[in-house]
């Protein structure tokens, strides 16, 4: 049977928010590989600007907002409004390519006052429709309206470092507003969406559903509490302080790697192998990468105020981009992928969130040969990955920009793979 989705449908812009969202993930890599190869640093200073400003705004506002509304069905979704969130943002890679090219800082600043316009949308409908005690009282949504919020801040982060970097004198904007933790402010709305899919897709769904409630609902305090703290003991430079948040941020990470180790194992032994928990799992694992590579970044930066360049030792840097990457690469690019195969066929198959909200999302929807060469895209993401991070330590461009580059190409291979679910009879 045909799948029946029409213009302007909940399973049309969904179509349309995978071609984009992977296409920006590919292309961001590819020009990363070619900035290591040919060593441009126009190349270089761009890649990253394009994977949060694409990515990372398209996921909070489009794929976020699938999450939340199957959730609570009040958070009606307006396709049209979605559909123009697609094409806001790709407007807005056009401006910060101008930018950054041109060197035009003040077009930098324009771009993230006019990402936050485009935020404050979602961001008025979630206050107006759901009320605090009723976010609060879902641990899941409370992960994804928070998301909301850091992007809003996060593009506020784009527009103050835009004029900072056009009036470097005037001392109006903080120390610590730089590209580095512009970056890293980006990147904290995805994880956190990242954590609130796990627990409504897998532990929620388990035996000790209240055990995981409470887990969970803990987590979000210490993982949010946690990020903000440590961003608190950076700018004091205190360094116990450093060294005392991330050790225990690595502690609850362990946790959850094996805890969803666990659960895996049971989901595999009992019924099925779905790709998109692998995934998950592969960006658990490099979370705890990354929070190792941040512990070894901490220790190194002692003695070196925020905001310095480089961060760290030079002799070091290896560990900065590694961490960095691992967290880009690896954590989110990952776990997003994983998330994509669950819930872009979940709502295609049936043109709504009906999937979802019955918690359907894990069954056999896919197709065997879909999920096989998922598997593959798996190995071949997870060999690429690491050889980037391995390329950062021996300090070869040549094996970065290859793995750079065969990466992207693994990414792109999520559009080919299920265009047969998406589009098939």
């Amino acid at each position: 049977m045909q799948n029946r989705t029409v213009e302007g449908s909940p399973g049309s812009v969904a179509r349309l928010f995978i071609t984009v969202t992977v296409a920006v993930m590919a292309f961001s890599a590819v020009l990363g590989a070619l900035g290591a190869v040919y060593h441009s640093d126009f190349l270089n200073q761009l890649h990253p600007y394009l994977f949060f400003i694409g990515f990372g705004n398209l996921a909070i506002l489009i794929f976020n907002r699938y999450l939340t509304s199957a959730i609570y069905p009040e958070m009606k979704i307006d396709e049209r409004k979605q559909r123009g969130y697609v094409y806001g943002v790709l407007v807005s890679l056009v401006m910060i390519t101008v930018a950054v090219f041109m060197q035009w800082p003040l077009l930098k600043a324009f771009t993230g006052l006019y990402l936050m316009v485009l935020v404050l949308g979602p961001l008025k409908e979630i206050f107006t429709t759901l009320s605090i005690p009723k976010i609060w009282k879902e641990v899941s949504v409370r992960y994804y309206i928070f998301d909301v919020i850091f992007l809003l801040n996060a593009n506020l982060g784009l527009f103050t470092l835009g004029l900072k970097e056009a009036f470097p004198d005037q001392g109006i904007i903080p120390f610590f507003v730089t590209q580095s933790a512009y970056f890293l402010g980006s990147s904290f709305p995805l994880s956190i969406s990242v954590m609130g899919f796990l627990y409504t897709y897998a532990w929620k769904q388990s035996s000790r559903r209240e055990l995981m409630t409470l887990l969970f609902s803990l987590w979000f305090y210490i993982f949010v509490g946690g990020v903000l703290v440590f961003l608190i003991v950076i700018l004091m430079g205190n360094y116990l302080g450093m060294m005392l948040v991330s050790h225990i941020l690595l502690l609850g990470v362990m946790a959850m790697l094996g805890g969803f180790g666990v659960y895996l194992y049971n989901f595999f032994r009992t019924r099925f192998h779905h790709p998109a928990l692998a995934f998950l799992l592969s960006g658990l694992a490099l979370l705890f990468a990354t929070s190792a590579y941040g512990i070894m970044n901490v220790y190194y930066i002692q003695g070196i105020p925020f905001g310095a360049h480089p961060p760290i030792r030079a002799d070091q840097m290896w560990i900065y981009h590694s961490h960095t990457h691992a967290a880009l690469l690896g954590w989110i690019t990952f776990s997003f992928v994983g998330m994509i195969y669950i819930v872009i066929p979940a709502i295609v198959r049936k043109d709504s969130l009906s999937l979802l909200r019955e918690g359907h999302a894990l069954e056999r929807i896919l197709k065997p040969e879909t999920m096989h060469l998922a598997f593959v895209q798996l190995t071949v993401m997870l060999l690429s990955g690491v050889g980037i991070l391995l390329a950062f330590f021996l300090e070869n461009d040549l094996l970065l920009g290859g793995a750079g580059a065969v990466f992207a190409f693994a990414v792109l291979f999520l559009i080919m793979n299920l265009k047969r679910e998406l589009y098939r009879e």
